[in-house]
């Protein structure tokens, strides 16, 4: 009986033992409940008016204002859901995606909720093909780091009268820091109205003249297109350009231009019209440093990639060029300008069916000069002209002959292999300033007629050395440096330098 009693008493303590540190655990939650939501209270941010700062409802993310105030995890972790979802689809603003409706206005307006959020995207969805009349997309009070995700369609419109007297380019990017175009997506210029240079009439349309905001359809009338034709996609001004994975196509004129641009990346890049297109170039460089291009497949109606003044330190790698006209540095010093090109580097490239393989132009008249050039590893096949350098550059007619020119040095030429159709090399240079430090090693090109050499190679007042032997044999080049005379008139000639 005592052994019961005591053992009814020993559960007896420790059931009221178990209520009181319940008692107590709770005490010191709500206690530290408090204390959290004191420092949540302290951590709330707010405008200079003392009003809470809200995420707004079209998504955009209101500059935060930065004080001492306690900042808590929770904070953070909202601030980065709110930067992620910093997304602008363009059907959202109004798009259609039929391929008729102007969506002209809808792209603009995405763009300009994008522009004032850091680290947004603007989105061209899959499965829809836009409209777009030509629109530039500008900063510089854009935030920084904007992606532009391009998976649909977008397409010019072939009408006249959305080009006016005539335009440079048609989607432009302009004075931006560290922006973005990627995707699986395809620009179309619907270029066939500008190369035929024929009238354009499109006799179903009969809403050109009576369309609505809510359904504007491109007007198309009879007309022919405008003489000037414009570039597909341009970005100028800007630093930190990455472009990957789109495609290009029938662009008008060039299909891809960077001007005035610096640390640029372009990768993985499709270019495609017919290689009778005129003046089709794939990529364009002009007055831009620190490029980048790789994993590039280029067939166009000119130049594959065209390298103009201004430009250096460009590494082009690992691209694929046919049809067209093969990579150019120029032309250079057209109408007597100045034009200065340096460290340049094209290596790993394979070329099918092009006019040209790798090729330095330069007008006569020029000044300025094209140094330390290096291609290496080029594989060509059926190419009219593998390697040339032209210092007589003229497109038209006839080109008055002229003393000046831009100088041309330092350019290397390494295992260049493969089969052309018309001449194996060519170093057409200038006779008061010729061509000097011309590198060629391990060059090996045959005729494609099996055991018929078509033309020899050609040189004039082109200076350098063989370092290897070459097939066929490059006799011509001549070793060391010109006579101390054509130094002369390029060191008096002012200008020469960059």
């Amino acid at each position: 009986m005592s052994t019961f009693k005591l053992s009814s008493l020993a559960l007896i303590v420790l059931i009221a033992f178990s209520i009181w540190s319940s008692s107590l655990l709770e005490t010191c939650e709500a206690r530290k409940g408090k204390h959290h939501q004191w420092r949540k209270n302290r951590g709330v941010k707010r405008d200079y008016g003392g009003h809470h700062q809200h995420h707004h409802p079209s998504g955009h993310t209101l500059s935060a204002l930065k004080s001492d105030n306690y900042i808590t995890p929770e904070d953070i972790a909202v601030s980065a859901a709110q930067k992620n979802s910093a997304v602008y689809n363009v059907l959202d603003y109004g798009a259609k995606g039929d391929g008729k409706a102007d969506d002209t206005k809808a792209f603009a307006a995405a763009w300009a909720a994008a522009c004032k959020v850091q680290a947004s995207t603007v989105t061209v969805p899959s499965g829809s093909v836009f409209l777009v009349k030509p629109i530039s997309f500008s900063g510089p009070n854009c935030q920084t780091d904007i992606v532009f995700q391009l998976d649909g369609k977008i397409i010019a419109p072939t009408g006249a009268g959305a080009w006016g007297s005539g335009l440079l380019q048609w989607l432009e990017f302009t004075k931006l820091q560290r922006l973005t175009i990627r995707g699986k997506g395809v620009i179309d210029g619907q270029g066939a109205v500008w190369w035929n240079d024929s009238p354009t009439y499109d006799p179903t349309d009969e809403t050109a003249d009576n369309s609505t905001e809510d359904s504007q359809t491109v007007d198309s009338y009879s007309g022919k297109m405008p003489s000037t034709k414009p570039t597909a996609l341009r970005f100028y001004g800007s630093n930190g350009v990455t472009v990957t994975g789109i495609t290009i196509q029938n662009s008008p004129q060039t299909h891809l231009k960077f001007d005035s641009c610096t640390n640029v990346q372009v990768s993985a890049v499709t270019v495609s019209s017919p290689g009778n297109s005129p003046n089709t170039d794939g990529i364009h460089l002009q007055n831009s440093q620190d490029v980048v291009i790789s994993g590039a497949s280029l067939a166009c109606g000119d130049d594959c990639i065209s390298i103009q003044t201004g430009c250096s330190n460009v590494f082009i790698h690992n691209v694929n060029c046919g049809p067209g006209h093969g990579v150019s540095i120029g032309g250079l010093g057209k109408d007597g300008t100045k034009a200065c090109v340096s460290n340049i580097t094209v290596r790993d490239v394979k070329m099918q069916n092009t006019l040209n393989g790798v090729r330095i132009k330069t007008w006569q008249g020029g000044s300025g000069s094209v140094k330390n050039v290096m291609f290496a590893n080029i594989q060509v096949s059926e190419v009219e002209f593998p390697i040339m350098i032209d210092q007589y550059y003229c497109d038209k007619g006839h080109c008055a002959n002229k003393t000046s020119a831009v100088a041309v040095s330092g350019i290397n030429y390494v295992n260049i292999q493969g089969t052309y159709t018309s001449k194996p090399a060519q170093f057409a240079c200038s006779d008061s300033i010729p061509c000097t430090g011309v590198s060629l090693d391990t060059i090996d090109l045959k005729s494609v007629q099996s055991g018929r050499q078509l033309y020899d190679p050609f040189c004039w007042e082109a200076y350098g050395d063989l370092k290897t032997n070459t097939v066929p044999p490059i006799d011509c080049l001549m070793k060391g440096k010109p006579s101390s005379s054509s130094s002369t008139v390029q060191s008096q000639g002012g200008g020469y330098s960059c």
